[in-house]
């Protein structure tokens, strides 16, 4: 099982729904998760923000954070995350942003890479990656590395669920 069915198959187990932003990846998130037979019993929809004030225009996320650090960061990877989960309605809200080359970027090398998943009840994790390789090979690597950090997200949010359902056990 792919890491996109694998995910849609855990949201589906829990009602839940996905909206993805996307910046370095371009819509290959997105793609990959219409790739799945039945994704759109979950999937709600992603926006493609590669161009800065689109970023914080349509996502919300703080004008003075992408003047002062850039759109390679941390934190706007997660607000890009929560504005894609609050824009499109969504229970969990994913995000990629990054340096795919072939020049570096806001001071940021080639390589450097930011994926984020918020989800409800304060779920929020942020992941920093050096990954190698070819433009194309940075994006696809960051595709992979945004599904696995969801994916585990919602294990972990199961495994909370199952232990509440069982009276704390």
């Amino acid at each position: 099982m792919s890491e996109a069915a694998r995910v849609l198959r855990l949201l589906t187990e829990r009602d839940q729904t996905l909206a993805v932003a996307e910046s370095l990846t371009g819509g290959l998130v997105a793609a990959e998760l219409t790739s799945v037979p039945g994704a759109s019993r979950v999937f709600r929809g992603s926006v493609t923000a590669y161009a800065t004030e689109l970023k914080r225009d349509v996502l919300g996320v703080d004008g003075t954070l992408l003047a002062e650090r850039g759109a390679v960061d941390p934190d706007v990877a997660l607000q890009m995350a929560a504005g894609v989960r609050e824009v499109l309605g969504s229970s969990w809200g994913i995000a990629t942003t990054g340096v795919a080359g072939p020049e570096p970027q806001d001071g940021q090398p080639v390589g450097t890479v930011y994926v984020s998943a918020v989800g409800p009840a304060g779920a929020k994790k942020t992941v920093a990656l050096r990954l190698n390789g070819d433009r194309a090979e940075i994006r696809m690597e960051s595709v992979r590395s945004v599904l696995e950090l969801l994916s585990s997200e919602l294990r972990k949010d199961g495994r909370a669920q199952d232990t509440e359902q069982n009276g704390g056990i």
